[in-house]
């Protein structure tokens, strides 16, 4: 099979537990482009919080962000396609929020906003300090998310991590029954929730399609929850060996941990 398109996830799949790109794994995509092979990131974050990676990788495609919520295009800097959460919605969440004590990240245009650090924010900040100042995200404090999310043009999704996962679950489950909302897990203690109907797979089939491809001409790679979309309808789904076990199972193949060179691997063997 030739396959046309590589799709990464990012954060436990392309990136090490310390955000950075393997150099095995720089080197097969960059062969890969050279081949004229089409590189997606198709990942869970905010468009600003993948600057580093875009760059590394000297991509010149547009990126698929928050699980599939919307398409964002580098070179003109503007949101190609989206569904964003309207907004009665995410102001009811916040009331959720407040009322059991979690606490949430809420990504809006073109920034991160967060009415209280925790760990996971104050992680995230100090990732971006020991950036370029023009690669660093845009991470805010605000008084009040309610109010944010009134002033926001567009509300792509709540990233909610909380040291309760059980807690965390128990919320994320309230929320889809009641609200019809989309919360899927993007880390061990992080949910994700956006409007129903997003997802990675569902962006990049529309995005393989527009561009005269099919999925199966696609190899992705992930290693989440939120990756199961795209790896169950590509022509080659791959989980990375620090995936869960639910996920290894679900995937068409399984290759070491994101400490170890399988993406490149895969790309010689497959692709190249």
């Amino acid at each position: 099979m030739s396959y046309r398109i590589i799709a990464l996830d990012l954060d436990g799949t392309l990136l090490t537990p310390t955000k950075t790109i393997l150099p095995e794994s720089l080197d097969a995509l960059q062969k890969a482009q050279q081949a004229g092979i089409k590189i997606l990131i198709v990942t869970g974050r905010h468009h600003v919080a993948i600057h580093p990676f875009y760059q590394a990788l000297a991509l010149d495609t547009p990126a698929i962000c928050c699980n599939g919520t919307y398409l964002y295009d580098y070179q003109a800097k503007k949101v190609l396609q989206s569904d964003p959460l309207p907004k009665e919605q995410a102001l009811r969440v916040i009331e959720m929020l407040d009322t059991a004590g979690i606490h949430g990240l809420l990504y809006v245009d073109d920034a991160m906003l967060y009415q209280a650090e925790t760990g996971h924010v104050t992680r995230t900040i100090n990732w971006g300090l020991t950036l370029p100042e023009a690669q660093r995200p845009t991470f805010l404090h605000v008084d009040s998310l309610a109010d944010a999310a009134r002033n926001a043009h567009s509300i792509w999704k709540f990233a909610l991590s909380h040291a309760d996962t059980a807690a965390l679950q128990q919320f994320a489950e309230k929320v889809e029954a009641e609200m019809g909302l989309a919360c899927e897990w993007s880390w061990h203690d992080q949910v994700d929730i956006a409007k129903a109907g997003n997802s990675k797979g569902k962006r990049l089939a529309e995005w393989v399609a527009a561009n005269g491809y099919q999925m199966s001409d696609v190899i992705a790679f992930g290693d989440n929850y939120n990756d199961l979309s795209m790896l169950e309808t590509v022509g080659l789904g791959v989980a990375m060996g620090n995936a869960d076990e639910a996920i290894k199972a679900r995937a068409k193949r399984v290759i070491g941990t994101n400490l170890e060179p399988g993406i490149a691997e895969i790309i010689y063997r497959e692709v190249l």
